[in-house]
Order: structure tokens, then C-alpha cells, then sequence
């Protein structure tokens, strides 16, 4: 009631400093969560009361807060896209570390190393730390790509930075399943064509074509000259992730006095 008081009734400059006391006294009142302490709403209305406050944007505890409020979310690796887009604690290093850090724990090493490669690019705050940890990093992938040759040594030298997302081949022919061997028929048109078969070249038929209809060649991303590193863009989140769903939200009452 005294932090609700005090928020309901502040006037000073600095309203980030009552929400931040806040959410410090839950955590330390509340250590196991639940309903009782409900950790998820406080921060919530936080940033919410704070939101484009720019003022904060470059302030570590505003970032803090943020990244407090993406575990709460369903999906935490929006939360970075987000604040990324709106320019909120991108001077700082622990935005890099964290983003790395959830990537890595989801197998994404060369998605992590790009991200910590931005932060060193923007020389984020404290750029020490920063650069700790992306030795730590690369450290922690060079034993996991030793263990994997000790365990098959008769693979590629390929480190895990550079294996990219799975990849799938083009107009490959499908396999049917079960004991009998099915290839399903496949019609190969434009450049798929030449790129199967380059001493082959394809006439396009008068009939089939229409007049004043632009031709276009179809892509076959096999034949392409090799794999481009792919770069940060900055995606445009018009409004920060949901939450997770919350439950027992409601104020118990008698069963039979509403409709």
C-alpha cells in the first residue's frame, strides 16, 4: 500500500526510481512468485507508466526492467527485436549479453555471434564486459566443436558459429515411405532446369505464353554462388510482446450474484 501510495501521489523527476524499489521489495518479499507477490503485473504497469520516456532509454536500470518484463513473456526473443526497434538500451552492453545469451541457449551460435559482433560495432557500455563475454562465448563453442570432432572424427572441421539455420533443398524429389520405393513426379521449368541439366537449354513454348505478361526466372537456391552472412535488420514492433496468460486474476464473490 505504501508503494501503490507513493506512486499514485509522486511529483518528483524520477518515477523510474519508486518503480524500481518496487519491483526490488516484491522480489525480496515475494522470493517464490506466485499470485501472491504478482512479480508479472507489477512489472507490466511499470513499463508501461515509463513507456517513451527517452529520457530512460540509455538508462541501465530502464533496460533492467525491460528484460525483468521479457521473462514474464511467451515469447522473450520479441521483447529484444522490440527494443531494438525503439532504440532502448542499445548503447548498452547487457542488451548484447542477454539476446546472446538467450540465442545460444537455443542453438542459434551463429545468430549469437552476430549479435554480440552489433554491440562491439556500437561500442556498447561497459565495452569490456562486453568483450568478456564474447571471448567467453566463442570459448564455450570451440570446446563444443573439439567435443564434436572427438566423437566423430570423420566429419567436417565446420565450426558451430558457421553452421548456419537447417537449410532445405529446392525442388528436390520427394520420398514416399514405407518398404516400397515411390518418387513422386516433379516438373522442372525455367532455370531449375538449367541448373539440373546445364547442357540443356529450354525453349519456352509460344503457346503457353501469354501477351504482355513479364517473364520471371525461378529461383533455385542451390545454384546460387554461396551462402550470403546474413545481417541485422531492425524489425518494426509496433507495441512490446503480450505477456504470459495469466490465471486467478479475478476477485473471488458469491456464485449466484452475477449473470
Amino acid at each position: 500500500r505504501e508503494f501503490e501510495a507513493e506512486i499514485r501521489f509522486y511529483s518528483g523527476d524520477d518515477p523510474l526510481d519508486v518503480w524500481e524499489r518496487y519491483i526490488k521489495w516484491t522480489e525480496q518479499a515475494f522470493p517464490g512468485g506466485g499470485k501472491d507477490g504478482n512479480l508479472a503485473a507489477v512489472l507490466e504497469r511499470a513499463v508501461r507508466a515509463l513507456h517513451g520516456q527517452q529520457r530512460y532509454y540509455t538508462d541501465p536500470r530502464y533496460l533492467n526492467l525491460w528484460l525483468k518484463f521479457g521473462d514474464c513473456c511467451n515469447e522473450p526473443l520479441d521483447l529484444y527485436s522490440y527494443l531494438c526497434s525503439q532504440e532502448i538500451g542499445t548503447t548498452l552492453a547487457l542488451l548484447y549479453i542477454t539476446w546472446a545469451e538467450a540465442l545460444e541457449a537455443r542453438g542459434s551460435f551463429r545468430k549469437a555471434d552476430l549479435i554480440f559482433q552489433e554491440g562491439l560495432q556500437r561500442k556498447a557500455e561497459p565495452l569490456d564486459k562486453l568483450q568478456a563475454h564474447h571471448k567467453q562465448f566463442q570459448a564455450r563453442v570451440s570446446r563444443q566443436t573439439l567435443l564434436a570432432l572427438e566423437e566423430n572424427p570423420d566429419g567436417d572441421n565446420m565450426g558451430l558459429l558457421e553452421i548456419a539455420e537447417p537449410q532445405r533443398s529446392s525442388l528436390a524429389d520427394l520420398k514416399g515411405r514405407g518398404k516400397k520405393k515411390v518418387r513422386a513426379p516433379i516438373s522442372r521449368v525455367g532455370d531449375a532446369v538449367k541448373a539440373m541439366n546445364p547442357n540443356r537449354s529450354s525453349q519456352p513454348q509460344a503457346s503457353l505464353q501469354l501477351p504482355n505478361t513479364p517473364s520471371f526466372a525461378v529461383f533455385d537456391e542451390n545454384s546460387a554462388s554461396g551462402p550470403e552472412i546474413p545481417t541485422l535488420t531492425a524489425q518494426s514492433w509496433p507495441a512490446p510482446p503480450v505477456p504470459k496468460a495469466k490465471e486467478n486474476e479475478l476477485r473471488a464473490g458469491p456464485w449466484n450474484s452475477g449473470r
